[in-house]
């Protein structure tokens, strides 16, 4: 009867041993189980400054997976078009990243993300992949062409034209001293020489003394002549 009740004791503490080993393996083996959860997406630069959306696996499990990348198009509504695939063989709870090719890059495009994992993940990455304004912003959409140069061409002239382009300036007539002129010994007024100074004045009034002066002269001779003096 004695050993009855330890062979009793001691089997309730292995049943009890086994369970929690029993639900120690069971937790372990859903914390390696692979989820949704595990994984990532974000639109970023790869080592190149191109656009790219990039995927991260980390399931402890290791179960392989494949990624879909799909575009979201405007027209028609709710369209979409798959644009890359990659696949993710050894994933690791550190994880593993890949990068997916968007091909159209700007801000707004809008890409979902799908992942099917053996049998256990057949799901969407929530929330989509957006690409913000600031995301490689030096490979926007509508890059310059390299063959044309930026700011004013080579051949043209940034300034004003040269002087050699403009047409020659007709010459300046060679200017005589004006009647007005000061002398170089400075104050005096040359004389005017136009009909309107008082010149032709002066050079009348001489000519009609002359001539006045000449008929007097003459007729005191012609009166001589005529009564001779006598002594």
């Amino acid at each position: 009867m004695s050993r009855s009740p330890r062979a009793a004791r001691a089997a309730r503490v292995m049943g009890t041993l086994a369970a929690s080993a029993a639900l120690a393996v069971g937790a372990a083996h859903t914390a390696l189980a692979c989820s949704i959860g595990d994984f990532s997406a974000a639109a970023v630069c790869d080592a190149d400054g191109h656009g790219v959306v990039q995927v991260t696996d980390k399931d402890g499990s290791g179960t392989p997976a494949t990624v879909f990348l799909y575009l979201q198009l405007n027209q028609p509504i709710n369209n979409e078009r798959l644009v890359d695939t990659q696949k993710i063989e050894h994933p690791t709870a550190q994880g593993v990243t890949v990068d997916l090719d968007p091909q159209v890059w700007h801000a707004g495009v809008t890409f979902r993300v799908h992942i099917k994992a053996g049998d256990q993940v057949d799901e969407d990455i929530q929330p989509l992949v957006v690409v913000q304004e600031e995301t490689c912003a030096s490979t926007g959409p509508s890059p310059s062409p390299s063959g044309t140069p930026s700011g004013t061409p080579s051949g043209t002239p940034s300034g004003r034209p040269s002087t050699s382009s403009s047409p020659a300036s007709s010459p300046t007539p060679a200017s005589f001293p004006s009647s007005s002129s000061s002398s170089a010994g400075g104050g005096t007024v040359l004389a005017e020489t136009g009909a309107s100074g008082p010149a032709p004045v002066a050079v009348g009034v001489g000519a009609a003394l002359v001539l006045a002066g000449g008929g007097i002269v003459l007729g005191l001779r012609r009166r001589t002549a005529q009564h001779p003096h006598r002594p």
